[in-house]
C-alpha cells in the first residue's frame, strides 16, 4: 500500500512511520498543505490511502481536501483532528473524507482504521478487474447499482462522484429496499468496527450521498424518525 501522510508534526509522523514499515507499507511524508497537495496532483493515481492533518501551514487540511476529491472520488481519505468541534469533524465528513481520527490517538488504532478502509476499496477494485460485465447487485424499477463497477443508477441516470464510504453506505440500504438501520448496525456494517456511539459519522455521509442523488433525481433514503434510516423507491415518480 502507498501512503501519503500530510502531517505537520513531524514525530508523529516518525511514530507512524515504523508501524507502516512495520506493515509493509510504502509511506511518503508532507509536513504542509499546499506540499502535500502537489504531491498527491503529481500522481493521484498512485495512492492508496491518504491521512491527512486539519490544521497545517500554508493551506489548511479541509482546503486540501476539498481539492483532492475535485481530482478523485475515489482516493481513501482519513482525517487527523485536534480539534474536538463537532461541526469541524462532521465538515471534514462533508468534504469527503471517509474517516476521521481524534488526535491524540493510539498507532495502532489508525493501522486498524487504514486496514478496515483499505479493505473495502481493495476488494471493489478487485471486482471490477475480474468482472466489468454490466449485471447489477441491485435493481428495482428506478435503481441500479453495480457492485463491481462501483456504479449506481436512479432512473437511467448515473450518481456520480460517490466516495467509497458513500457507495459502501447506498449498497448497505439498497441490498434491502425498506428495511430500517439503525445508525449502529450501519457503523457496524459500513464501516467495520465498532464507532463507539459517534453517530454523526452515519448523518454526515447521509447528507452528502442525498446531494449526490438529488443531482438526478428524487430522493430514495428516507429518514424513520427515532429509528434510522432506509431505502425506498417505490414513490419515484
Amino acid at each position: 500500500m502507498n501512503i501519503l501522510m500530510i502531517e505537520d508534526n513531524e514525530s508523529v509522523s516518525e511514530m507512524m512511520q515504523m508501524f507502516f514499515l512495520n506493515e509493509g507499507w510504502e509511506a511518503v511524508f508532507k509536513y504542509d498543505g499546499k506540499e502535500g497537495l502537489d504531491e498527491f496532483l503529481a500522481d493521484p493515481d498512485k495512492w492508496d490511502m491518504i491521512t491527512l492533518d486539519l490544521n497545517l501551514p500554508s493551506m489548511d487540511g479541509m482546503v486540501v481536501a476539498r481539492k483532492i476529491r475535485e481530482v478523485s472520488s475515489t482516493v481513501p481519505i482519513i482525517m487527523l483532528t485536534a480539534r474536538d468541534s463537532e461541526s469541524d469533524q462532521v465538515i471534514g465528513l462533508e468534504l469527503g473524507a471517509d474517516d476521521y481520527v481524534t488526535k491524540p490517538f493510539s498507532p495502532l488504532t489508525l493501522i486498524a482504521r487504514i486496514k478496515a478502509l483499505h479493505r473495502r476499496s481493495e476488494l471493489a477494485e478487485k471486482a471490477a478487474t475480474n468482472d466489468s460485465e454490466q449485471d447489477f447487485d441491485v435493481e428495482t424499477e428506478h435503481f441500479k447499482m453495480n457492485v463491481k463497477t462501483r456504479e449506481a443508477y436512479l432512473d437511467g441516470q448515473a450518481i456520480d462522484g460517490l466516495t467509497p464510504k458513500e457507495f459502501d453506505l447506498l449498497y448497505t440500504l439498497a441490498k434491502k429496499p425498506r428495511q430500517v438501520f439503525s445508525r449502529e448496525q450501519l457503523l457496524e456494517l459500513v464501516w467495520d468496527y465498532q464507532y463507539f456511539g459517534d453517530e454523526r459519522t452515519v448523518d454526515a455521509h447521509i447528507k452528502k450521498l442525498r446531494q449526490k442523488i438529488e443531482k438526478v433525481g428524487p430522493q430514495v433514503i428516507q429518514t424513520v424518525w427515532g429509528v434510522g434510516y432506509k431505502f425506498d423507491d417505490s414513490g419515484v415518480a
